[in-house]
């Protein structure tokens, strides 16, 4: 089940889409020990890089045991795009991945993210100049296009292969449609028959079954998990067992769920301190929550909580099976 990128070699054909705010450190060691193929950081500005933005540090940071990991940056400049590229490539990523999926205004307003779709030309300089000074795989995210009426993925696809790029990872929605909607799988397939660099299928997986259909459907040589990790880290586990042994694993029992949130509690305070630890948390912790009895008053009850001790106590109360 091996996938190999350049000269990456991936054990399987399962990534962590990256994800602002959910994809850090210890979000990836526990996605990593389920099985996960290939881990993203947080997405990255290149210009944060260059102006020296001390909140890049922590972004950039990668552990041991995360390999094989891709940075994921963000930009519009061809020259910045280069030159941060390889800068961040003599560390210890494998791949430098370019972001052209991301739809939040700030990031689109700036003709940076998605908006990159809608112009083939600057896209192309971009990785012209990566490709030529990164001595690491160059791969990129793509959408399906901007919106319906620019569905240009294949087009793009084509021209990342032809600089060089190899390997493309494409969501199946516009720019338009956010995360709403469903994701036209259609698209991830147009994309596999247009080019021969591999492709990775993304968007709508929340099922170990939901994975399989997608190589099913698509072709697609890999598949990017993304939302349906957000507080489901054995998303990774139970679709690499599906895939080779056809049987679906049962999900986590409550007390799994409590002892893989304590284990991510424990990461993010040794990591941010006590405060900023727990606050990371509260997200995570309804994530991992959702459809449990009562979950939502027991988010409500959680977010009262600001001590690390408390808050053990308190999921271990709570999340017994």
């Amino acid at each position: 089940m091996e996938l190999k990128i350049g000269n990456v070699i991936l054990p399987n054909p399962l990534a962590l889409g990256p994800m602002a705010g959910v994809t850090d450190l210890p979000f990836r060691i526990l996605c990593k020990e389920q099985g996960c193929g290939l881990l993203y950081t947080e997405m990255v500005s290149a210009k944060a890089i260059l102006y020296k933005n001390k909140n890049t540090n922590a972004l950039l940071e990668i552990k041991q045991e995360e390999h094989p990991i891709a940075v994921q940056l963000f930009g519009s400049d061809p020259d910045i795009m280069g030159e941060i590229g390889a800068k961040v490539a003599e560390g210890p990523c494998d791949i430098i991945d370019i972001n052209m999926g991301c739809p939040v205004p700030k990031v689109v307003n700036n003709g940076e993210g998605s908006a990159l779709m809608k112009n083939p030309e600057l896209v192309e300089k971009i990785l012209t100049s990566m490709v030529k000074k990164i001595k690491k795989p160059v791969t990129i995210k793509i959408r399906k296009g901007f919106n319906e009426e620019n569905v240009n993925a294949v087009e793009i696809a084509k021209i990342a292969e032809a600089c060089g790029v190899l390997a493309v990872a494409v969501h199946g929605r516009t720019r338009e449609q956010y995360y709403s909607g469903k994701a036209d799988w259609d698209i991830i397939r147009q994309v596999k028959e247009a080019v021969s660099i591999p492709v990775i299928g993304n968007g709508d997986i929340f099922t170990p079954e939901d994975g399989k259909r997608m190589m099913e459907e698509t072709g697609c040589d890999g598949i990017m998990v993304a939302r349906g990790a957000q507080g489901n880290p054995w998303i990774f586990s139970r679709i690499l067992h599906y895939l080779k042994t056809g049987e679906i694993l049962p999900p986590p029992s409550k007390s799994e769920r409590r002892e893989m949130i304590l284990r991510h509690l424990q990461m993010q305070v040794e990591m941010r301190g006590e405060n900023q630890g727990i606050r990371e948390m509260r997200k995570q912790i309804a994530w991992y929550t959702v459809g449990l009895p009562h979950s939502a008053a027991l988010r409500n009850e959680l977010n009262q909580i600001d001590q690390y001790e408390r808050l053990t106590e308190f999921l271990y109360e709570k999340l017994a099976d």
